[in-house]
């Protein structure tokens, strides 16, 4: 791991350099990718090319490929010095994206009730099993992880593909702030969160979409109103989350 917070692979011998190198700009993409969302890449860290290709032991054009990939998925942004950073988190348009959020939690739970089969209510049983022991384990990161995997499992059992897209999408772009909620707690996360799942999977096992939709909705809300309380107190330090794009 570097100062950077980016664990670069490839660095300990030829032969996983050229697995790297092969691997060209996707590993690179993957690796910030997953740094900016757990937040070892804060808001506001360069993304230098030429630190990145000494990093990765690679040329530049992979690298540049990589953050155009990133610009474009909204984790990255350019700045009219022609600089990347890791953009920062615009809390000015919070309220649009819980709006969103809400939403895809309610038509993607709902959906599910409806079209669910057996094999997703298996893959979605045994997601809220991992979710719940990393609950267990006060394990953040794998909390966030398991949560999307779970709501995804979910949605992938809608089968609407657009909706699924979109989730996916908007519950990565939150992780950032649910990392950022998740210290609030000391990353021991209350058991609601574990018990509303269970309610939830009861209910697309039941067929019951009024009651799919219904748990989804308060289960967003709690969630909404929670992190938008722990922002309003001000209380996160040693991060610059607003901090001005240099």
């Amino acid at each position: 791991m570097d100062e950077a917070g980016i664990q670069a692979p490839g660095k300990t011998g030829s032969g996983s350099r050229a697995r790297v190198r092969g691997q060209g700009s996707r590993t690179v993409y993957e690796t910030l990718k997953q740094a900016i969302l757990e937040l070892r890449l804060e808001p506001g860290s360069p993304l230098d090319e030429m630190t990145l290709s000494e990093q990765f032991d690679m040329s530049r054009t992979p690298i540049r490929e990589a953050l155009v990939r990133l610009v474009a998925e909204g984790l990255a942004q350019t700045l009219p010095n022609r600089n990347t950073v890791v953009a920062t988190i615009d809390f000015e348009q919070l309220p649009v994206y819980f709006e969103a959020l809400t939403l895809m939690y309610r038509v993607t739970t709902r959906s599910a009730a409806v079209h669910r089969t057996p094999d997703h209510l298996v893959q979605i049983k045994k997601l809220a099993a991992l979710y719940a022991g990393t609950v267990a384990n006060r394990d953040a990161l794998g909390m966030i992880q398991t949560n999307r995997d779970f709501h995804m499992a979910i949605a992938e059992a809608g089968g609407n593909s657009y909706f699924t897209g979109l989730f996916g999408r908007l519950l990565d772009e939150g992780r950032r702030i649910l990392r950022v909620y998740y210290r609030s707690f000391d990353d021991k996360l209350p058991r609601r969160y574990v018990d509303e799942h269970e309610q939830m999977i009861v209910a697309i096992e039941a067929g019951d979409a009024d009651r799919a939709d219904a748990i989804a909705a308060a289960h967003a809300a709690q969630i909404v109103a929670q992190i938008q309380e722990y922002l309003a107190r001000s209380t996160v330090t040693g991060m610059s989350l607003t901090a001005a794009a240099r």
